[in-house]
């Protein structure tokens, strides 16, 4: 079941990559909590990047075939959830990401370092 699912959230890394997002950190919660498999975690330098990361992601998995069930923050571009399920997708405005810090909050989890620029 893993192993689906760090399929989606690899998918969700590349289309991250693609819009230059940074610091993208992959959580496996599973052990932990029945929310979700996995958190991908990202930050954009403004809350223009902040949407288009989102926006594209959203786009790129429709195209691959993954469901989004449900997303929020979209307006405000400071933090935007994407939810696939399996696979939660959150992109911070780096300043929101400092203030929030999913990282600490979900310390239990695997946490994997993909890009630390």
């Amino acid at each position: 079941m893993l192993e689906k699912t760090y399929a989606m959230a690899d998918k969700v890394i590349q289309i991250l990559q693609d819009k230059k997002a940074f610091d993208i950190r992959l959580i496996e919660i599973a052990e932990i909590t029945s929310i979700a498999d996995y958190f991908v975690i990202a930050s954009g330098g403004s809350t223009t990047q902040v949407q288009a990361m989102s926006n594209h992601v959203e786009e790129k998995m429709k195209e691959a075939g993954y469901v989004l069930k449900g997303k929020e923050g979209l307006r405000g571009g400071r933090w935007i959830l994407l939810d696939f399920g399996d696979v939660i997708v959150h992109n911070f405005h780096e300043e929101e990401r400092r203030i929030y810090n999913l990282e600490k909050i979900w310390a239990d989890g695997k946490t994997t370092i993909i890009d630390n620029h």
